[in-house]
């Protein structure tokens, strides 16, 4: 009888989970999550495309794995970890998703099984659709190992009697890779590519919030004083970390977009899209990014 009771109980608990699971897909919402090594990671690179996923009522989560605690020229540790983790949840505020730091030390980030497991988790919790993160090609270890322990938890997602404590998903999301200036063992490739244009000032303004490393450490690294103005400081972080458009992003905007549209484009954010996760058709793509449509 008692085994029957935990049966019962188990099954219940199950198929409360895969409910919710299918009330989120019945309300066609997209879940997001965005998987950067450090605080500020996801903001650059993905912010005006969560941005206009956010508006349009999907879910977006950013993910620090490190907190920050070595990022800058004259404070470190707890203290760093704590300013930066203020800074991230200001800034997951003016993005409008939600922001999450995990406590790993930066600079010291590997792709240990237990991070390849708290990342299995995360993607699981969220329900995740599409999962985006750095390529494994970068200057920096923490970069090239975020970018190992997402690649290996791909797949995994889906697989029952891996971290059996959390349920796995019931498909594989598509995994993306953001956009990088890395050319060697291959330059990065826009698969995906997504006018922001319209949203470029609530990014930069939402990246601003990240003040002790847009205004403090990147620009001490690079020999560059800031301007102290608060509206001149936001122009210039818009040119500080503007992301490139090269050639091959402005045919994948064509694509996307059309020639008319496509070649005005002024602000763009682009992926690649991973092997290792789901293949999306091009249909499937404009279904996963509405503002393409």
């Amino acid at each position: 009888m008692k085994f029957l009771v935990v049966f019962v109980l188990v099954f219940f608990s199950y198929n409360h989970l895969y409910s919710q699971d299918n009330q989120i897909d019945k309300d066609n919402k997209i879940n997001v999550i965005v998987i950067g090594a450090h605080p500020d990671d996801p903001d650059s690179k993905v912010g005006g495309t969560a941005i206009k996923l956010s508006k349009l009522g999907h879910n977006v989560l950013f993910v620090s794995l490190t907190n920050g605690d070595a990022g800058h020229q004259s404070m470190g540790g707890g203290v760093l970890a704590k300013r930066r983790r203020e800074e991230a949840f200001e800034a997951g505020k003016r993005f409008g998703v939600t922001y999450k730091v995990l406590e790993n030390h930066d600079g010291e980030l590997l792709p240990t099984l237990e991070l390849r497991k708290d990342i299995i988790r995360l993607i699981r919790q969220w329900n995740a659709d599409i999962v985006i993160g750095h390529r494994p090609y970068d200057y920096h270890p923490d970069h090239r190992n975020t970018a190992i322990a997402i690649q290996d938890a791909a797949y995994m997602v889906i697989v029952p009697n891996v971290v059996s404590d959390t349920p796995p998903l019931k498909k594989n999301p598509i995994f993306l890779y953001t956009q990088d200036r890395f050319q060697k063992p291959y330059p990065f490739k826009p698969d995906i590519a997504i006018d922001i244009s319209d949203v470029i000032d609530q990014k930069i303004d939402a990246m601003s919030a990240h003040q002790s490393q847009y205004f403090e450490w990147l620009p001490w690294i690079a020999s560059i004083v800031p301007p102290t103005d608060k509206e001149e400081r936001i122009q210039w972080l818009k040119k500080f970390r503007e992301l490139p458009i090269t050639p091959s992003i402005r045919k994948s905007l064509i694509k996307w977009y059309g020639e008319e549209k496509g070649e005005k484009i002024i602000y763009a954010e682009s992926f690649e899209i991973c092997e290792y996760g789901r293949q999306p058709t091009d249909e499937e793509i404009r279904g996963m990014f509405p503002m393409l449509k």
